[in-house]
């Protein structure tokens, strides 16, 4: 497979006003050895981290609720997504990070987390690294309502939910995140549920 040789020839901040914006103009050198010019956007936000909690005795996973302004924009009429606990790393270890979120969303104190694979979710346009988790919870975890942090302006709604009906809403279209679908298809193939 031929890899081609880049040069980043300009970077601009299109804008910096949550996350960073870049317009960033390269060459690359193609396959024929002949060299083009393009520009692309490019959407840095950090990278993340997402868990699924399971519960193997319970038959159970620990999801969440909450509104998502781009699916509103982009047709979902209540803007609602239910998806897996993430977060951004925010200068932390991925690890670190998933069990800081898991505790500020779902409630949940976990100490033992398994890590299961890294994915880019959109590598068109957004730079983001997600680092994917799984771990086992049980009620006597649970040590907050969870919900998030209301200083972050988050209000999350915490789901239990059997994990045969968490992959029917797969098919039926309740859940649409794909870090999500991606980790329930996980516990289903590696048979951990």
């Amino acid at each position: 497979m031929h890899t081609p040789n880049i040069n980043i020839l300009k970077t601009e901040i299109l804008s910096d006003n949550w996350y960073t914006l870049n317009k960033v103009t390269y060459s690359i050198a193609k396959k024929d050895g002949t060299t083009e010019t393009q520009s692309r956007e490019s959407y840095d936000r950090g990278n993340g981290a997402v868990i699924l909690l399971y519960n193997k005795v319970a038959g159970t996973v620990i999801l969440t609720r909450q509104f998502r302004l781009p699916t509103f924009i982009n047709g979902n009429t209540t803007g609602m997504l239910i998806e897996a606990c993430a977060g951004l790393l925010d200068n932390d270890n991925p690890e670190e990070c998933i069990k800081r979120e898991t505790e500020e969303e779902t409630g949940y104190k976990i100490s033992k987390v398994e890590k299961v694979f890294e994915a880019y979710m959109s590598p068109g346009s957004v730079t983001e690294i997600l680092h994917f988790f799984t771990a086992e919870y049980s009620a006597e975890m649970k040590i907050t309502d969870g919900g998030g942090l209301e200083e972050e302006g988050e209000n999350i709604e915490v789901l239990e939910l059997p994990f045969d009906q968490a992959l029917s809403m797969i098919d039926t279209g309740e859940i649409m995140d794909a870090k999500t679908i991606m980790l329930l298809q996980h516990l289903r193939i590696k048979s951990i549920l």
